[in-house]
């Protein structure tokens, strides 16, 4: 599958978005190395701290349906939004640990597609070996 495919695949996932508060959708689609796509979008609610941006529920729902980070092949994740956005921090932090950190992540709007790493996004991250 091309980028271009899964971005598409994204943007259909960000017809789903529930915004009633920020009315800035968002969606996502992970592609794993067998194929299958899984979409993602924010979901908002009224207490701010309870809704979710559309890449974690992307990662989430592939984590739910059994795939682990060495079955991602990358990441997409798209709005309608003049500028490309890129994931908050705490996607950033979510995405650091269940993805590779060499995997592509390709952000885009109707008008521009960056490709990018969370290797890019967060270089000093904060991950499971600095519990030890």
């Amino acid at each position: 599958m091309t980028k271009e495919e899964l971005i598409q695949h994204a943007f259909q996932a960000l017809r789903h978005a529930y915004v009633p508060y920020s009315h800035y959708s968002v969606g996502a689609a992970v592609l794993t190395k067998d194929g299958t796509v899984i979409p993602g979008c924010n979901i908002e609610n009224a207490s701010y701290p309870a809704g979710v941006c559309a890449e974690r529920c992307a990662l989430h729902n592939a984590y739910a349906q059994g795939y682990q980070k060495d079955d991602i092949a990358a990441l997409a994740v798209v709005t309608e939004g003049n500028t490309v956005a890129g994931p908050c921090g705490i996607c950033r932090q979510v995405i650091s640990e269940l993805m590779h950190g060499d995997t592509p992540i390709y952000l885009a709007n109707r008008r521009e597609i960056r490709e990018t790493t969370i290797d890019e996004l967060v270089p000093m991250r904060f991950g499971p070996e600095d519990l030890a």
